[in-house]
């Protein structure tokens, strides 16, 4: 299953080289990184991406109004999104759950629940 890619978006630096270091680990997928909403909705919008890690707090465009407007593609329907966030509330993991959300995590993430995350949602074992 060579050749998938990963699209993390994130207005944070810091925080997409932890994603980008993190899922390098697995082999064979392309990670692509936006900087914000708006970066993201025209990189999903004009090519193909397997997954979509993506931040809530943003500048433009926040990742809940950037799930919905996915969600409404009939193209991207069916690709898998995790949230990454500061927002723990159980109120914010509902309403983003609810929006289409595959996952939500909680900032600090760990190297390796990104991992299992991802691995998960693009069926991979390796």
């Amino acid at each position: 299953m060579a050749g998938q890619r990963i699209l993390i978006v994130e207005d944070s630096p810091t925080m997409r080289q932890l994603l980008v270091f993190a899922l390098k680990r697995i082999r064979d997928v392309e990670i692509v990184e936006a900087r914000d909403g708006m970066d993201g909705l025209r990189k999903v919008t004009n090519d193909h991406f397997d997954l979509a890690f993506v931040d809530i707090n943003m500048p433009v465009m926040d990742g809940l109004k950037l799930i919905s407007l996915i969600r409404g593609e009939e193209d991207l329907m069916s690709m898998p999104i995790c949230v990454i966030t500061t927002e723990g509330a159980r109120e914010d993991r509902e309403r983003a759950i609810a929006l289409g959300a595959n996952e939500y995590l909680t900032k600090p993430i760990q190297a390796n629940k990104v991992l299992a995350v991802a691995r998960s949602l693009l069926k991979r074992v390796d």
